[in-house]
């Protein structure tokens, strides 16, 4: 009896190569970035550090940037996951330790980055992510504004992670995340939950007069 050779299909085949090619170029674009700025590198590098064919580049990215943005937007993507269903529970700390943990998991990912040539890239796509969810979650007479809020509880975010990351002797995720939790966190909301007081009040003082 004859045995049938099992083939895999060419799709999945193809679909396969694909895969392991993105993940070429990821991995030889986070290296070179270990040693010098985005501007620096050129899309010849990213193919001879990933062994894959210069037009073989093109079919899955138009620039260097865009490959970039794309790592930037799943890391975010998948910090934000972690983090927001514990935000969602007013649990502030909670969700400060699930963001440090996150970064702490990834540590040598998360330095090359914030602290490499893609901290601006980074900064970007937390920052549109984060306005994102911020637009979808304003409530009426909210204070201070949801946008400039998102915009300063980002940037101290980003600029802590960075501080964290660059240290020889970093902090515990423990002691990075109460100063999350306490000094860009805490701030934000209480500044929100003061000025929905104040409207509340404001609102019952005119119904009486």
């Amino acid at each position: 009896m004859v045995r049938k050779i099992l083939r895999p299909h060419l799709k999945t085949a193809r679909d396969a190569r694909a895969v392991r090619t993105r993940e070429a170029l990821r991995r030889a674009l986070l290296g070179l970035l270990d040693l010098k700025p985005l501007e620096q590198i050129t899309i010849r590098d990213i193919c001879d550090v990933a062994d894959v064919g210069y037009t073989t580049f093109f079919r899955h990215h138009s620039t260097k940037e865009s490959l970039l943005n794309d790592i930037a937007a799943e890391q975010i993507g998948q910090l934000v996951g972690l983090a927001l269903p514990v935000a969602d529970s007013s649990d502030a700390r909670a969700a400060s330790v699930a963001l440090c943990s996150y970064v702490d998991n990834h540590r040598k990912l998360w330095s090359t980055l914030l602290t490499g040539g893609a901290a601006g890239a980074m900064r970007d796509e937390f920052m549109r992510l984060s306005r994102l969810i911020a637009a979808t979650r304003a409530r009426p007479g909210t204070w201070p504004p949801p946008e400039i809020a998102t915009i300063l509880v980002v940037s101290s975010t980003i600029e802590l992670l960075s501080w964290w990351l660059r240290e020889s002797k970093p902090l515990t995720v423990e002691q990075v995340a109460e100063i999350h939790e306490r000094v860009v966190l805490t701030p934000a909301v209480n500044a929100g939950e003061i000025n929905l007081g104040r409207t509340a009040r404001h609102t019952r003082r005119a119904k009486t007069r």
